[in-house]
Parts: structure tokens; sequence; C-alpha cells
């Protein structure tokens, strides 16, 4: 009887430990050298695209994805051919293989970029995980695109024009599936701490979690200047195999902002 009794509170203790155990949330990156690119300003930028823990600083290793390209004015172009595997260090001094996308703009108006990733297994979470990812990219003054839909599995429609934003704007967007809106999708947001600086008193407080309205619709203000990448998972329509065996997959839409700090354009 004592030995039942140590074993179950063993198994209990063990479930205990993994349910207090934190799942940090997993953003696909695409993160612009320049989010405005103004009349008179260097029109070459570089895109860095990699699979992150933004805020913790923890990377994952990314294969060359499915799809790469960019919308401007409703046409799109492929620039999977452009992306230059890297090796980037991370908040831990891990490489991790990542890639680099050279770009220079031509034309005015939004540039939407996109991304596609290769399935990405994780084993502590038995899942496949897929984030359909953009941001946007103003070019030479014309605001023209930048709430154009891709036609993403997944996508995040922003309601809010996704540059020029100020720390404590609002940001809205719309969560949207198969080209049809979500009801009531969970959003993870998590900013990005390239540097290490930000030491949350609270695991909880790494990721901000908000719900989206009936219509797919959510909200949410910056507290702070940087980049911030908003996350709205969902369950795939099918699984892939693992070593024989089925496994979900996480359907992300995901997109990332840039908010900028006032103060610092005070003169």
């Amino acid at each position: 009887m004592f030995q039942h009794t140590k074993k179950a509170l063993a198994a209990a203790a063990a479930m205990v430990t993994l349910a207090a155990t934190p799942a940090f949330a997993h953003f696909q990156m695409i993160i612009p050298s320049d989010d405005m690119v103004a009349q008179g300003e260097d029109r070459n930028i570089n895109l860095d695209v990699m699979f992150w823990h933004p805020l913790e600083g923890h990377g994952m290793n990314m294969e060359k994805p499915t799809q790469f390209g960019v919308m401007v004015r409703g046409k799109k172009t492929d620039l999977l051919g452009t992306m230059k595997p890297v090796k980037m260090k991370d908040g831990e001094g891990q490489m991790r293989d990542a890639f680099k996308v050279p770009y220079t703009v031509s034309k005015p108006g939004d540039h939407v970029f996109y991304i596609e990733p290769k399935p990405y297994f994780e084993p502590s979470e038995d899942t496949f995980i897929v984030h359909y990812t953009k941001v946007v990219v103003n070019a030479l003054g014309m605001e023209v695109g930048w709430d154009d839909e891709v036609g993403l599995k997944a996508e995040i429609v922003p309601l809010t024009r996704p540059y020029g934003l100020w720390k404590g704007n609002v940001f809205q967007g719309q969560v949207k599936m198969n080209g049809k809106p979500v009801p009531y999708p969970e959003v993870e947001v998590e900013t990005y701490d390239p540097d290490g600086k930000i030491h949350p008193p609270s695991d909880t407080m790494i990721t901000q979690v908000v719900k989206g309205d009936q219509n797919g619709v959510f909200t949410y203000a910056m507290p702070r200047a940087g980049w911030w990448g908003f996350a709205a998972l969902m369950e795939g329509d099918h699984t892939l195999k693992h070593d024989g065996k089925d496994y979900p997959i996480e359907t992300g839409a995901l997109i990332w902002i840039k908010a900028y700090d006032m103060d610092g354009y005070v003169k």
C-alpha cells in the first residue's frame, strides 16, 4: 500500500511539475532593416528571417521556407531564390540557422513581405508548427496596399495601418483562416528583445494574450517602442507524419509591426 501511495504521489508531482513548466511562444519572424523607406533614403533593405522566442532570445533552426515573397499593389514577386542562409546567434549564445533577404525598393507603395515556412516539429508539444507571417514596409510615401490580403492559408489582415505607429498606439487586426474570419481567436503578443534587456518578473508576462471578437478582430496597445509580433494560433485541418506517427499542425497567422518612442523625436 505504501509503495503504491509513493508511486501515486510521484506521478502527481511529475504532472504538477509538467503543468507548471511554461510553454514559451514560438514566433516566425521577418524583421526588415527599415519599415518606412522615404524619398531620398537608401532604397536597399535587408530582412532577417528566423524562427525565435522573441523576448527570451532562444532561437530554433529554420529550414528554407516553402514560399517567400513580396506583394506590391496587388502584384506578387517570388523572392525565395534571393534568401541567403546565415548563422544567427541567439540570446543563449547558440548559432542558429536563419536567412537574410536583400531587397531594393524600386516602386512606391506598401510592400507586404510574406512567408510560408516548412513545418517545424516541436517534440515537447507533439505538434508541427507552420506560421504564415507578414510584415509591411512602406515605400516612398505611397500608403497603398497595407490592408490587402495576400491569400495565405492563415492571415492577419491589419485594420490599423501597420507602420508609422507610436508607443501606446492601438493596433487592430482581423484573423482569417482559408479566407474566412476566425471567431474568438486567441492571439499571442510578444516584443522582440535582441539585446536581452527586458527581464519580466513573471513567465506569464513574457507573452501577452488577447482574444478577438466574433469577427476575428483583436486589439492591443503597444506599451514599448520596438518590434511587436502578433500570433493567432489555430489547429490545422490535416496531420503530418513524424517517425511513422500522425501529429497535428499548429497553424499560425502572424504579423510584425514596429512602434516608435515619440520622446525620441522631441526637439
